[in-house]
């Protein structure tokens, strides 16, 4: 539930959700994907590499999404950490950070403007970042 030093280190796709403790240089050379980090005692930020990502704003369906993923979470292991945050959900979501390559979030952005003026998606993300 905690990650060590380096965490999402190089990452390129996909979803992680850490409901522990990081260590530092979290992030470095991250491209792509996206990382939700429970943060109740406010020490990632200062262990979090900002050269290739930013702090997101976590929206409405974010919030749904990572309830979701705790709950999966909880089913398949029991975990105390995630009951106590289903059982406080609207207190400690507050807690979540949430962590967007800078480069990433552009393309997903370009992404969504392109299809709503019919352009193929895979075309926008694969021009837009730089790997």
């Amino acid at each position: 539930e905690g990650i060590g030093d380096h965490g999402c280190e190089y990452m390129t796709g996909g979803l992680v959700v850490v409901l522990g403790s990081t260590g530092k240089n979290f992030a470095a050379g991250m491209s792509g994907g996206v990382a939700y980090i429970y943060d109740e005692q406010k020490t990632f930020k200062e262990k979090c590499n900002m050269e290739m990502v930013e702090h997101d704003t976590i929206s409405k369906e974010d919030y749904e999404n990572l309830r979701t993923l705790v709950r999966n979470h909880f089913s398949c292991t029991s975990s105390n950490v995630a009951l106590e945050i289903l059982n406080n959900w609207d207190k400690c979501k507050k807690h979540f950070v949430k962590v967007m390559p800078t480069d990433y979030k552009a393309a997903l952005a370009k992404q969504a403007k392109n299809t709503k003026n019919g352009v193929k998606k895979s075309n926008v993300v694969a021009a837009s970042v730089k790997w």
